[in-house]
């Protein structure tokens, strides 16, 4: 472990996974579900990818506050004190901003990984080769660095990320400087980005030095970083869950992309292939789950389905379902919920979760 004593991580798991209704719901979203049928929840998966790189207590969680019990259940290697409890959800910026703070009073020469902990990666050791890779090159010259993802298909659910070919960072040809971060775009655009060839899947993953993020903050996000510095000397005591709670009253809501990467001039990227999934969606989950002959996913023990085709079936065991004439379907049920929905129409599950919020409250969200 090379110069891992200085090698932190901050997985940020405060999501609640709308798109994975309702399977995942508020109380219990889909970071902290064995979604893969493996033994082993998503953030567990997570935690135990990164352990591969550095030591577990440098190692923190960024989570709302209600799933404190949930992180420590799940992650006992680690202490209180590595759990970041958000008491509202304000998005990336301000999540990593209250990470390096929090690092910052701990170990100012700080290199760091920041992760989502929902993702899927299939080729671990790859993986930890690459995120290897961008924290040597972040601790010379601090550059932003986010990995790249090789495009296998023009996918519409994606940010994009468009690197200049001939423009490499100076200690690591395989860095590329970005040139454009791009939104999802609709299908045309997608192939256009796909043969184009120098577009990559934003994969929300970021490694920085602590000194180069807090510059880059400072320079491009200060209002919210500087609401962050008011709390120098609060982090690690017991003043801090006050700080905070006051200080997310009046955060603006902002992504890091948004409000850092997009403006800031030495960020590269490093394309990367080991075998990544957002799973952002039923979609993507069934894309990576096993499929029988008619190329169903089916999750379930007492599941009979006749005439039913490239569908994803996810029901409780013990519960009875018989499918007839389906094709191309998302059909899952979870505590007295059931959605039956076309996968092509996936994207629309947010709304339906905001209208059964609307109209028949809470208890099943």
């Amino acid at each position: 472990m090379d110069n891992s004593k200085n090698y932190y991580c901050v997985i940020m798991a405060g999501g609640v996974g709308s798109r994975f209704w309702p399977m995942s719901k508020t109380v219990h979203p889909k970071q902290f579900m064995d979604v893969l049928g493996i033994g082993r929840t998503l953030i567990q998966l997570t935690f135990d990818r990164f352990t591969k790189l550095l030591p577990p207590e440098n190692i923190y969680i960024v989570t709302n506050e209600i799933y404190k019990e949930l992180v420590l259940e799940q992650l006992p290697e680690i202490s209180t004190r590595q759990v970041l409890c958000e008491p509202s959800r304000r998005n990336t910026a301000p999540c990593i901003a209250y990470a390096n703070y929090k690092i910052s009073e701990i170990n100012p020469d700080a290199i760091i990984v920041v992760a989502p902990s929902d993702h899927v990666i299939s080729k671990e050791d790859e993986f930890v080769n690459d995120i290897r890779v961008a924290m040597r090159a972040a601790g010379k010259n601090n550059p932003l660095i986010t990995l790249g993802i090789r495009p296998s298909r023009p996918d519409t659910g994606y940010g994009y990320i468009q690197f200049e070919e001939e423009k490499t960072y100076a200690h690591d040809r395989r860095l590329h400087k970005v040139k454009t971060f791009t939104e999802k775009p609709n299908l045309e655009m997608a192939k256009t980005f796909l043969q184009s060839g120098d577009f990559l899947w934003n994969s929300g993953i970021f490694i920085w030095s602590l000194k180069s993020i807090m510059q880059a903050f400072s320079e491009h996000l200060d209002d919210v970083d500087s609401l962050f510095k008011q709390g120098i000397g609060k982090y690690n005591t017991a003043e801090e869950k006050t700080f905070i709670s006051d200080t997310y009253a009046i955060c603006k809501n902002i992504s890091i992309d948004y409000g850092v990467m997009e403006k800031s001039d030495n960020v590269y990227v490093l394309s990367v292939d080991f075998g990544w999934s957002d799973l952002g969606t039923w979609g993507s989950l069934y894309a990576i789950r096993k499929k029988d002959e008619n190329q169903n996913a089916i999750v379930g023990s007492d599941v009979m389905i006749y005439d039913t085709k490239n569908s994803i079936v996810n029901i409780p065991n013990g519960k009875l379902v018989v499918l007839q004439g389906l094709d191309g379907y998302i059909v899952v049920e979870q505590d007295n919920t059931l959605l039956v929905c076309r996968k092509e129409d996936e994207q629309q599950i947010r709304n339906f979760v905001n209208d059964v919020k609307m109209e028949k409250g809470e208890k099943f969200v």
